[in-house]
């Protein structure tokens, strides 16, 4: 499978399943299959909740965001991404995070907002910074393991000042840029964890083990442990992307996210062949603050073209 099939698959792939979870965020386990029973059988890009069928919620507009940022200043800019992130929070957005929200509001300059908020919260372990992961992850890919994972971390810490958060995006982002090298994610796991920092490497290892069950989770998959840790479930445990995504959103809990990190997963893993035309023919990516555009496929699969080669 050529390379760039798998980057766009990451891009688009991650879109695909933040629309197609977002539906049923805060549900019950369960919920997709009970109503969508039937895999291929149609309609399961159904909308609701608020969102419009095919609709990109604040998971797949950050991601955006980020992506624009790196491309247009042709590297990382730390303070330009957290310059659109606040330009975005400003144009009220149909949903964004309560923490993420308060980093953005709370009038602090770009390298102390997220610190400051955890020193007075002591809680920013969610997976905020994760959901948001695809395309900094296409990006970095070509630039080896410390690199990539370190700018995973630098940008996860913009929003969430608890380390947990920067190395959950920091699995992610190395997992991408192995399976973009046609590697196997999920036999590279124990080697990947020695890189995770070892205040966090043992709850890791936990939630990324081969016979962990998202069942086992001691917090909600709105954290950024379980939430990974569904997502690799999710990929170990079907042999499709469609049955990866439906896996996911099945988990219940923080849907969209838990299915957006599965997507992009399942995205580099499997390609672009593999996600359904049924599910990317509806997907558009709604962008507040930046003059009512709107993303469709077509501009997602041409900024994972750009990502893919953007550190060559």
């Amino acid at each position: 499978m050529k390379r760039m099939d798998r980057a766009v698959a990451t891009v688009v792939g991650s879109a695909v399943g933040d629309a197609l979870g977002a539906p049923f965020e805060f549900g019950p386990p369960g919920a997709f299959s009970a109503r969508f029973p039937e895999p291929g059988g149609g309609g399961e890009m159904c909308g609701g909740g608020g969102w419009e069928p095919g609709e990109g919620t604040d998971d797949t507009q950050m991601a955006v965001l980020v992506a624009e940022s790196l491309l247009q200043r042709g590297g990382l800019d730390l303070p330009d991404i957290f310059g659109r992130f606040q330009q975005w929070a400003a144009a009220d957005p149909k949903d964004i995070g309560l923490q993420t929200e308060d980093v953005l509001t709370n009038g602090m300059p770009w390298d102390l907002a997220a610190a400051i908020h955890f020193q007075v919260t002591q809680r920013a372990a969610g997976n905020g910074s994760l959901m948001r992961a695809s395309t900094s992850a296409v990006y970095f890919a070509r630039a080896g393991r410390t690199m990539t994972m370190d700018a995973a971390r630098r940008i996860a810490a913009l929003t969430h000042g608890d380390r947990a958060a920067w190395e959950g995006t920091a699995i992610f982002h190395e997992l991408i840029r192995l399976t973009l090298a046609d590697a196997d994610p999920l036999r590279a796991l124990p080697d990947v964890l020695e890189d995770v920092h070892p205040d966090h490497r043992r709850r890791y290892r936990t939630v990324l083990a081969a016979d962990w069950h998202p069942d086992q989770a001691t917090e909600f998959n709105g954290a950024v442990w379980p939430c990974l840790g569904s997502a690799v479930w999710a990929l170990r445990n079907t042999n499709s992307f469609a049955d990866a995504l439906r896996a996911a959103i099945d988990v219940g809990g923080d849907t969209d996210t838990v299915a957006a990190v599965t997507g992009g997963l399942a995205g580099a893993y499997y390609g672009w062949e593999a996600i359904p035309t049924r599910w990317t023919e509806p997907l558009h990516v709604p962008l507040p603050g930046f003059d009512g555009r709107v993303m469709r496929p077509a501009d997602l699969i041409d900024l994972a073209h750009h990502l893919e080669t953007g550190m060559d």
